[in-house]
């Protein structure tokens, strides 16, 4: 019945500061659909097949917790060199968590918060 996954969508306060975050990761915009009825906006950026919608907006509540919240736990993106992916982020400034291997299937990952808080693997 599936046959792939179509998008992921978030929540961002901050057009700016989300669009360089993922930026910084190899999306790019697309797409940009000011919503002035509902005071919002939505971007579209992609990236290796993956589509991220991006919905900017003011006055909703931050992130209740970190990943261990009921819901979505994180997004993960798969990569070639999570090293040289980790060094890149922080070039940019970005504060990734420690490179470490996963316990399943010894391969390099790392984690890092997009700018609300939602928590990003990057994978080899």
């Amino acid at each position: 019945m599936i046959t792939g996954l179509h998008h992921i969508a978030i929540l961002a306060s901050e057009k700016a500061r989300t669009l360089a975050f993922y930026e910084a990761l190899g999306f790019r915009v697309t797409a940009c659909h000011p919503r002035p009825e509902r005071r919002d906006e939505i971007v579209f950026m992609e990236a290796a097949g993956v589509t991220l919608e991006v919905f900017v907006s003011a006055g909703n509540p931050p992130r209740v917790s970190g990943p261990e919240a009921y819901g979505l736990r994180h997004a993960a993106f798969a990569v070639q060199d999570a090293a040289f992916a980790r060094e890149t982020l922080l070039q940019a400034g970005y504060a990734p968590e420690p490179l470490r291997q996963d316990a399943i299937n010894g391969r390099a990952m790392f984690f890092i918060k997009d700018p609300d808080g939602l928590p990003i693997e990057i994978h080899e």
